[in-house]
């Protein structure tokens, strides 16, 4: 880092706090956060997302007036049509904490706390880059994982159903737990009175130890949530990712974003295509052809790093790499490239995306929308990167994202299932 001239006229959170600013310029918060997370890095992204909703109009069919009889295609009244989905935005935060002794202590050397202050920063746009980098390819409800076991009465650790999921838990998360990802919480998941607080995790073995006990009403297939996700009622608090967008089986009638997608499932729902019991080269050759043949051009397949090695054992010799560049920041990731139905698709491993699935998707029909960049420091007011916290000694910075996913051509995109 380069040394911070201090301005000895200005009180030093002042200083410090337009250090702070220097340092995380938007440009240097985008290549922090679309870093390893290839899905967020690479999906177009809209800024502006103004007002109270974004409508995102899709053409389901044209006017079917046609025939081969001159006055039946005239008389035919049909006509084309459109459905609107009304995209609406969601919140996500995260802060850091930086005590006011630790500032008063640096008063000759600001350069070391703003190594101190920026490493609670960084801390804090990790946590909030990998909710959403996850929530990209989840369903909103704001589950991370599901138990494989039931804990028993009294047990603090927990097993997940997929050890890859561990990758979503860290140490001082606080849980919470549902037996349906859109059911009422368990008011009884512990046997203690308090939160539930992550004290330990195994990753290896996909196991999470809490800091006290479980209630014996907790089973098998319960859902975990970070505390505060979870969904509430009709309210989903999480972004609306490609598990919502393309759900893992056929939409019912329960309206998303204010559309009814049984008026036709695929194109307003997206494509499944069930590989799990081919090889995951022929898997990911049935989606790409099932997506080619509803119109689509996938261009892009993400998928989990077990499966991309899978993948890269089955091609052998075959295999070519390549590598692709975001748009919005100086990252890349490296691919590997397959041909497909109209032309070469990127496969890209993502330790956010669901264990056993390939998302196969035209990737320019699928926007992340924002107001404003994602994440951002909130200091819109104008009182700094640092804000005194009133009940602490202390300082925080508040870091914040308000958006959603969109995708203007659901049909085009594929989720495959695979072994």
């Amino acid at each position: 880092m380069a040394t911070t001239t201090i301005n000895t006229t200005a009180p030093l959170s002042t200083t410090v706090s337009e250090a702070l600013k220097e340092h995380y310029k938007p440009q240097r918060i985008k290549n922090m956060v679309y870093e390893n997370n290839p899905l967020l890095g690479l999906m177009p992204k809209y800024e502006k997302f103004g007002g109270e909703n974004m409508p995102i109009p899709i053409i389901v069919t044209g006017p079917q007036r046609r025939s081969a009889d001159f006055e039946t295609a005239q008389t035919n009244t049909s006509t084309s049509t459109v459905k609107q989905f009304q995209l609406t935005r969601v919140k996500d935060y995260s802060f850091a904490a930086i005590e006011h002794e630790a500032l008063k202590a640096s008063m000759n050397n600001v350069d070391a706390f703003v190594r101190y202050a920026t490493m609670e920063i960084d801390g804090a746009i990790h946590a909030l880059k990998r909710s959403m980098a996850v929530a990209m390819y989840r369903d909103g409800t704001g589950s991370i994982g599901t138990l494989g076991a039931d804990p028993g009465e009294g047990a603090a650790l927990l097993t997940l159903s997929n050890a890859a999921d561990s990758s979503n838990f860290e140490v001082g998360m606080e849980l919470v737990c549902s037996g349906t990802s859109t059911g009422s919480l368990r008011g009884n998941f512990t046997t203690a009175s308090g939160t539930a607080v992550i004290a330990g995790i195994d990753r290896d073995l996909g196991t999470v130890t809490l800091s006290v006990n479980t209630h014996g009403d907790v089973g098998s297939a319960d859902h975990l949530f970070q505390k505060g996700d979870a969904h509430a009622g009709a309210s989903y608090k999480k972004m609306r990712g490609l598990e919502a967008w393309v759900p893992s089986s056929a939409p019912a009638s329960a309206v998303f974003f204010n559309v009814d997608r049984t008026a036709d499932v695929t194109r307003l729902g997206g494509i499944r295509f069930d590989g799990s019991a081919l090889p995951i080269e022929e898997a990911l050759i049935g989606g790409a052809s099932q997506v080619a043949r509803e119109g689509g051009t996938p261009t892009h397949c993400f998928m989990d790093f077990d499966s991309y090695a899978n993948l890269e054992k089955a091609l052998g010799s075959k295999i070519v790499y390549d590598r692709v560049k975001s748009a919005d920041a100086d990252v890349g990731f490296d691919t590997m490239t397959v041909q497909g139905p109209k032309g070469r698709i990127q496969i890209i491993p993502d330790h956010n995306c669901q264990p056993n699935v390939a998302w196969m998707l035209q990737l320019d029909t699928w926007s992340l929308n924002t107001l404003g960049s994602a994440p951002q420091i909130l200091d819109a007011d104008g009182a700094g990167t640092l804000l005194r916290v009133h009940s602490l000694d202390a300082y925080e910075c508040r870091v914040g994202m308000y958006g959603n996913i969109a995708c203007n051509a659901p049909g085009y995109n594929c989720r495959i299932a695979l072994a």
